[in-house]
């Protein structure tokens, strides 16, 4: 797998990176891309098409991508956490499965309203279609409920071949303590989802979450470093539309590895970005 530097290419979406970014809405209109044309997508298809068109993954050269971070609709382990503020949650809360009246461990599903934000990302990516959005080339995705049936309610239907959908180990929350951040074992995950794809060497059980140690925010940023990699890696230059469906660590991984600072994310908001990727020379 190649070593890539990345950068975020900017005057394409209204988001507010630099700094403390707080979204002023989850899902954007035009998942906040500034271009207002009929047309706009199509137009930034074509860019992407031209800037790849002269570049291939050979060291030194750049690639690039279209990438939307999707984070899952609410859990009842965000409910949780807002009954008991972050502080109780991270101290005590979050280390049981549940208070007696939510449930919220192991492998929370979502709430009525975290439905319903999957069902507004639907809505947006039905009518930008006509503005020649298209869908993604391959979505890759957490093993989580929460994730999974965020990207079922968002795509289902959509997608070309709904195998495009990888489900993915190292998409997964920050790891460790929280019982919330222990997923469901792999068939659970194959019954309930039979047309996804599950990567190789994905084990029967969750065999990476531990009680006693939860990962830190510079091992998360390792670990979406590597995906950002596999993800490039993997796919052609000509499949530069893609999407990962996630959680607010993973997704904050990401932007550290990017060398930007934690974006406030709601839950069921999306994230696009306009990456060029530069392969590592073998020198």
């Amino acid at each position: 797998m190649g070593h890539y530097t990345y950068e975020i290419l900017p005057d394409c979406f209204a988001h507010p990176l630099e700094g403390d970014g707080e979204p002023l809405i989850a899902v954007p209109e035009r998942f906040g891309l500034i271009d207002e044309s009929p047309d706009r997508w199509t137009r930034l298809r074509a860019k992407l098409a031209e800037m790849n068109s002269t570049t291939s993954a050979d060291d030194g050269a750049a690639v690039y991508k279209l990438l939307f971070l999707i984070r899952h609709g609410q859990g009842f382990h965000n409910v949780a956490e807002a009954k008991y503020g972050t502080q109780a949650w991270d101290d005590y809360w979050s280390k049981l499965e549940g208070d007696g009246e939510i449930v919220w461990g192991p492998d929370p599903l979502l709430t009525p309203t975290g439905l319903d934000q999957a069902k507004e990302v639907r809505s947006v990516w039905e009518r930008e279609l006509a503005a020649g959005l298209g869908t993604p080339s391959k979505v890759y995705s957490s093993p989580f409920s929460r994730v999974l049936k965020t990207c079922f309610i968002a795509f289902d239907g959509l997608l070309e071949d709904d195998s495009k959908v990888l489900i993915v180990e190292s998409v997964r929350e920050e790891n460790g303590v929280h019982t919330c951040d222990k997923r469901s074992a792999r068939s659970f995950i194959h019954k309930e989802f039979p047309k996804y794809t599950i990567e190789d060497g994905f084990t029967e059980e969750d065999e990476l979450w531990s009680p006693d140690v939860r990962e830190t925010k510079a091992e998360v940023a390792d670990r979406a470093g590597i995906v950002l990699d596999r993800i490039f890696d993997e796919n052609p230059t000509d499949e530069a539309v893609l999407s990962v469906t996630a959680h607010n660590g993973f997704i904050n991984g990401v932007l550290k590895k990017l060398g930007k600072a934690p974006y406030l994310l709601p839950t069921g908001g999306v994230l696009p970005l306009l990456l060029r990727a530069t392969k590592a020379s073998k020198d």
